[in-house]
């Protein structure tokens, strides 16, 4: 029995809209919070209520958040995707990205081979780290759903995900400033920074977080638009996607064409192409579609098993650090290869590991103003080709393991 029942919707919802809200507050006044991440702190404040006995561990709500939220965000976030614009200003960083992405799929491929006795349904996990180490966390949560990956195994993989985000994000903020990779590789940002003698320094009171998203104008015309858009996506793609699913078409043509994930990328990424004024200009979708994916890491919070986090975690930790160590060396050796700068591949490698936001914020602390731009602009791309690369590793894998 748990204090608050799982028909408790009014009391759920603001349970888990509350304490989203309160996630982002504190990563963007807090460093020590900054740190962990929002996301982890959704998570863990929903594990925590849940082992307490607070809330309950199964909720219509909680699916309502997997069924409606999670695929609203989507062309929330992909609004700005206009594939030419990608294509022509974010420069050799472009070149770079392409280079890690390709290191991450070997990664993903390596790691499943050597810990496929040890990681139950292992081709789920590869499809969800793929998806999320090439695009970011709106990919995990689409291949999660598209796979349909156990609560436990989401909740252990995002655990141990978000540890090797955080090891792998310091050593990249380190590696410009190493003598072994200033002294085999080009550093112009480094260079123009010292100087200028500049570096980036957030409003008082805010961590990078929050200097990142600052306050911006959004009139009422924009909401409406933002919302009424992605909607429109959403349910044209829900009807293609079982319109395809019902024909006797094979099973791996279902599984991938058949996806709503992977309709959903398509559908917004051609619009956001075609009309790039109408939907790159609305202001405020990001945020919107950012507080909703926060929504969902309180929500998958909610189901952990301790117990089994604790046994699975461990394995997986090992599972995600090799996908990022093979992304690493592929990255920087190919990267050698093209001569392109290192900070250049360390903007690259972040936004493959952490999405746009986190290679633009470290585009900004490290005062590498002109590749802030190119960092949103590959990062929006991984999120355009996260699922289909995370959808093929997956079906992939299913076939071979």
């Amino acid at each position: 029995m748990t204090f608050f029942k799982p028909e408790d919707t009014l009391a759920l919802w603001t349970i888990l809209v509350a304490w989203a809200a309160v996630s982002i507050y504190l990563e963007q006044r807090y460093n020590w919070a900054a740190k962990i991440s929002g996301a982890i702190i959704g998570l863990l404040g929903a594990l925590i209520l849940a082992n307490l006995k607070i809330i309950p561990t199964e909720s219509p709500v909680y699916d309502a958040v997997w069924g409606y939220i999670v695929p609203l965000a989507v062309p929330l976030l992909l609004f700005k995707a206009d594939l030419r614009k990608i294509w022509k200003e974010s420069g050799r960083t472009f070149l770079a990205f392409n280079i890690g992405a390709v290191g991450t799929l070997l990664g993903a491929i390596i790691a499943s081979f050597l810990l496929a006795k040890f990681i139950p349904e292992t081709n789920k996990a590869a499809a969800m780290m793929t998806g999320s180490y090439i695009g970011g966390g709106i990919n995990f949560v689409a291949m999660s759903d598209a796979f349909q990956a156990t609560k436990n195994q989401v909740n252990a993989l995002i655990v141990a995900d978000n540890l090797n985000m955080a090891i792998y994000f310091m050593v990249l903020m380190i590696i410009p400033a190493t003598s072994f990779f200033r002294k085999h590789y080009g550093h112009p940002y480094e260079d123009k920074v010292e100087l200028a003698d500049k570096s980036a320094a957030g409003v008082a009171g805010q961590t990078k977080a929050g200097s990142y998203w600052g306050k911006k104008e959004i009139s009422l015309l924009d909401m409406a638009k933002a919302l009424g858009t992605t909607f429109v996506i959403v349910f044209v793609s829900t009807e293609i996607s079982k319109a395809i699913n019902a024909t006797a078409a094979p099973a791996l043509i279902k599984g991938i064409f058949g996806s709503k994930y992977l309709l959903l990328t398509t559908i917004t990424c051609i619009l956001a192409t075609a009309f790039p004024k109408f939907l790159g200009e609305i202001r405020g979708a990001q945020e919107i579609g950012t507080f909703m994916i926060y929504i969902f890491f309180v929500v998958i919070g909610a189901p952990a098993d301790l117990k089994v986090i604790i046994m699975q975690s461990p394995i997986l930790l090992v599972f995600c650090l090799i996908i990022v160590i093979v992304n690493m060396a592929v990255t920087f050796g190919v990267g050698k290869i093209f001569k392109l700068n290192v900070e250049e591949l360390c903007i690259a490698s972040n936004a493959n590991v952490g999405g746009p936001t986190t290679a633009a914020a470290m585009a900004i602390a490290k005062g590498w103003e002109d590749l802030v731009l190119p960092a949103m602009l590959v990062g929006v791309y991984g999120y355009v080709i996260g699922n289909y690369v995370g959808l093929f590793v997956g079906t992939w894998l299913a076939t071979i393991l």
